[in-house]
């Protein structure tokens, strides 16, 4: 006996049919996925905190706060940058990060609170 499987081969074809069609139609799995992935790693989520924290930052700044060295910051921003969780902008010698709608909502989601950088 497996407790992972049913014992009965059975099928309710109409809820699963349903379901299938739904997920068929779903083409935002692949960048959730990437989002979750992106968010996975403790250093880089100890930046996101920072930034959330913070709001807009750079990376002399968050290389400080987060006690990692400037490279290392900037590979987590580029990361999160390129799964849609992080934006940046040019302020003359600067480059200034804040994170999306989508890395608060995943950050509250993760933590549990409202307000991640109280946990």
């Amino acid at each position: 006996m497996n407790d992972e499987r049913c014992d009965l081969l059975c099928l309710d074809l109409p809820l699963a049919e349903q379901v299938r069609a739904r997920l068929a139609g779903e083409h935002g799995l692949t960048s959730a996925a990437e989002r979750a992935k992106a968010m996975a790693d403790p250093s880089r989520l100890r930046v996101a905190l920072a930034l959330a924290s913070g709001g807009e930052m750079c990376v002399c700044d968050l290389a400080w706060v987060c006690g990692f060295s400037q490279n290392l910051v900037s590979h987590h921003l580029r990361v999160l940058r390129n799964a849609g969780l992080a934006t940046s902008r040019r302020d003359r010698k600067l480059v200034m990060y804040q994170l999306t709608a989508p890395a608060h909502a995943l950050l509250e989601l993760l933590l549990g609170v409202t307000d991640p950088v109280a946990s």
